[in-house]
């Protein structure tokens, strides 16, 4: 017992330590050294065991109490003083440590394999499509390769007028236990069956179709719906389309992730439309009528106000993106107004331009000094 390591040593924490510590450091130990994940590795294996049973006492109030006043001394059948081996019969299952915790799961939190049926898993894929298909939605074809139930064996992967026979190394269970004797008593020890790799059924004459896996590879053609006012990131699920369950189990389901190509002219941001539109300067200072065109291909109509700023901004209302959860519910399309200034003139236009500057008179002049003595002013110069 002199050489035995100390059991707070062994879990890497203080003599302090609360029951949530004990437990987070045992489940993280117990990951790193588990049989399944390092097989053939006797050194971890040993680990295992002791971490296993450091944390079958500390657990426990009572063998925590024994072990902190006594030791070692406190487990052991032949020491004649502090705990006189008072525990000295105890018999776990490390493996019902796991599910006191785990919830019925192995030590990596995935549910033990059963013999039953199983859900197929679950397939996703990305969709690129138009702005006007995520407007206005759309109706695709993909092709998804996925599995299917082989039907020559019904999904057993045995041959057609054979059956999966019961694996004698485990009665069908898929899982091996093995007792050993530890200084606290038998301790047992769960692992996958290496004979029918947990399956339960080992299959002597495979399918000819599937060679045994009960599913064959397939190329299928799915029509899918976009609806209207889906947007990037956003997916469709596509009920039992995704992988054949297993042993009867229901198939899983293909989720459908978007992505919106960028458009050459419209922008979106949630349900609001975006775009660009160029008058000229006459346009903004005498006001005007003109056609906006709209992501359908038709125009609208919008009245420009005399006078108006380059970089103005008007909204053509329910112009823009339904709702992808009440398509009765629109955004809008907003509408940048760029006076459109001309690159190259002809000397009677400059003389035009000119003219009108000085038509403008002082107050037009004067109210461009005034914009630049305010800025110098906010500049302290």
């Amino acid at each position: 017992m002199a050489d035995k390591k100390d059991y707070y040593e062994t879990l890497q924490v203080s003599k302090q330590a609360t029951d949530s510590e004990l437990k987070s450091a045992y489940r993280k130990l117990a990951k790193k050294y588990h049989p399944d994940e390092n097989p053939g590795d006797d050194v971890a294996r040993e680990r295992f065991k002791e971490v296993g049973e450091a944390y079958a006492i500390l657990s426990d109030a009572d063998k925590r109490a024994a072990y902190d006043q006594f030791g070692h001394a406190a487990f052991d059948p032949a020491s004649g003083g502090g705990g006189g081996g008072f525990y000295g019969n105890m018999n776990f299952d490390v493996n019902d440590i796991f599910n006191s915790f785990f919830g019925g799961s192995d030590i990596f939190g995935n549910s033990r394999r059963r013999s039953g049926p199983r859900r197929g898993a679950d397939l996703q894929m990305r969709m690129t499509i138009t702005l006007e298909e995520a407007v206005f939605g759309a109706t695709r074809e993909i092709q998804l390769p996925t599995h299917e139930t082989c039907k020559p064996c019904g999904g057993s992967g045995a041959k057609a007028g054979t059956h999966p026979e019961t694996c004698k190394e485990c009665s069908g269970t898929g899982q091996v236990r093995r007792m050993q004797q530890t200084m606290l008593g038998s301790m047992t020890t769960v692992s996958t069956c290496s004979a029918c790799r947990g399956e339960g059924k080992i299959i002597k004459e495979p399918c000819p179709s599937c060679r045994g896996n009960g599913k064959v590879r397939v190329e299928k053609t799915l029509s899918v719906t976009v609806p209207k006012g889906i947007d990037t990131g956003q997916s469709i699920r596509l009920p039992s389309k995704g992988e054949p369950g297993e042993k009867g189990g229901p198939d899983g389901d293909l989720l459908i992730v978007m992505q919106i190509q960028p458009h050459k002219v419209f922008a979106r941001q949630g349900n609001n439309l975006y775009l660009d539109v160029p008058i000229t300067f006459v346009q903004a200072a005498l006001g005007d009528e003109i056609a906006v065109p709209l992501l359908d291909g038709t125009e609208e109509r919008y009245q420009i106000k005399a006078g108006t700023q380059p970089g103005s901004l008007v909204s053509l209302k329910n112009k823009g993106v339904p709702s992808v959860r009440n398509n009765r519910n629109v955004g809008d399309l907003v509408v940048t107004l760029n006076v459109s200034v001309p690159t190259k003139l002809t000397d009677k236009q400059k003389e035009y331009l000119q003219a009108f500057n000085n038509e403008m008179g002082d107050e037009y002049i004067n109210a461009k000094k005034s914009w630049l003595d305010k800025i110098k002013g906010m500049m302290g110069k």
